[in-house]
């Protein structure tokens, strides 16, 4: 099935140093670009992180940090990168949760201002959870009858979510809309603020924590009872995007 797109959409996977999205780096970003006629044009760069790859991250994709040492870094194509995807919605496996916050923090750390929040991101690994509950490998082989080789290759992981999003499409025609937006908005779990999920909207739209002691309290009823808790997360181990987000909203309640 072929996607009934009003916008481009790009489906990406990343390979990073770590899982910590607020300190670690991309190596390699693999993306195919699909256009609202089915043609697809596919990036795949292997990035210089500038710190050390984890061994347990190297044990997972295989990238070492001789295999990246001449590559450049994220701050030398995030202008063509982010041009690149202007206009575009966006799909991934475990996007939401990783990638996008990920991807977030390297633009900012760039200086390049990409707002992922002005387009439709769909999740395919929370479709699949919401109807199978299984993993990428698995969830390739339920939809899409193939074994994914070279599995934690970017550009595997991308195709193959790719794939499987139209054989979601193709299994579930009476719960799935061949629809970007309806697919942004099944895949979404909680509606959240910041990329790292620290700050959510309850059911009355107000910002409200999403971790910690505070969880389910608004924001500002925090911030006013307790000011200390932002310069806490100010100087936290929380991402640029948290703490541009929890600034914004400080900066509202004067």
């Amino acid at each position: 099935m072929q996607l009934n797109l009003k916008n481009p959409i790009v489906f990406f996977d990343i390979e990073s140093t770590g899982l910590n999205v607020a300190s670690d780096r991309i190596v390699e970003i693999c993306a195919v670009k699909v256009m609202p006629n089915g043609d697809e044009e596919i990036k795949t760069r292997r990035i210089n992180p500038t710190i050390p790859i984890s061994a347990e991250a190297q044990a997972v994709h295989g990238i070492s940090n001789e295999d990246v040492k001449d590559c450049p870094t994220f701050r030398e194509i995030a202008k063509s990168l982010a041009k690149w995807m202007e206009g575009c919605d966006f799909a991934g496996y475990n996007s939401i949760k990783f990638d996008i916050p990920l991807l977030a923090e390297e633009f900012l750390r760039a200086g390049v201002d990409f707002d992922f929040r002005k387009r439709h991101l769909v999740d395919v690994q929370n479709i699949f959870h919401k109807m199978e509950q299984r993993t990428l490998s698995a969830a390739y082989k339920f939809y899409c009858q193939k074994d994914l080789e070279n599995a934690h290759s970017a550009e595997a992981d991308t195709l193959a979510t790719y794939e499987i999003l139209k054989g979601q499409l193709d299994r579930y025609p009476d719960t799935l809309e061949n629809d970007v937006k309806m697919l942004a908005e099944f895949s979404t779990k909680t509606k959240l603020v910041d990329y790292a999920g620290r700050i959510a909207l309850n059911a009355e739209e107000v910002p409200v924590f999403n971790f910690g002691k505070h969880k389910g309290k608004p924001v500002e009823e925090v911030f006013t009872s307790e000011p200390s808790y932002y310069s806490w997360m100010m100087n936290g181990d929380f991402t640029l995007d948290t703490k541009k987000v929890i600034t914004e909203i400080k900066l509202k309640m004067r």
